[in-house]
């Protein structure tokens, strides 16, 4: 039996985590499933990584990662089409995106309805990222909305 060791974090010369670089890609179904799915296996990635459970980071990255790919389901499918999850992580930034199949849908920022139960999913990436943004696929139809978090900053 083997017991699941985080791997070590490097430090830079401020003390400062430093990750090594490492990279993720997974297509999902474009279905409310698709996207919990989503969230689950990033979650088990970063702990892999050495992010773990329960830490702020692992906390703030898998929440962007349900917010984007709840966006990819709700605004993005095209049925019969995937959304494609993405997550890399080099020296202290971890960057998670997003592919869907529809570019016509540009993300936006904009202030939330009373009336509405939605609208509020970019304004938390925005809030709890250091940057974020979108730009369409060069691959085919769709868009991708990344977010970048740096882990080593104060």
């Amino acid at each position: 039996m083997t017991s699941k060791q985080p791997l070590p974090v490097r430090l830079t010369r401020t003390g400062q985590p430093l990750l090594p670089w490492h990279h993720f890609t997974m297509r999902f179904s474009s279905t409310p499933r698709g996207a919990r799915l989503a969230r689950r296996l990033a979650g088990e990635r970063l702990d892999a990584w050495g992010i773990p459970y329960g830490s702020d980071a692992h906390d703030v990255l898998t929440l962007i990662v349900a917010e984007l790919s709840a966006n990819a389901v709700r605004h993005g499918r095209v049925p019969g089409r995937d959304f494609r999850l993405r997550l890399s992580a080099e020296g202290t930034a971890l960057r998670v995106e997003l592919t869907d199949s529809r570019g016509e849908s540009i993300p936006a920022l904009a202030e939330p309805s009373n009336d509405l139960d939605g609208g509020r999913g970019l304004l938390l990436v925005a809030a709890l990222t250091d940057r974020w943004g979108w730009y369409p696929c060069i691959d085919g139809p769709g868009k991708t909305v990344w977010a970048v978090l740096d882990v080593g900053r104060s």
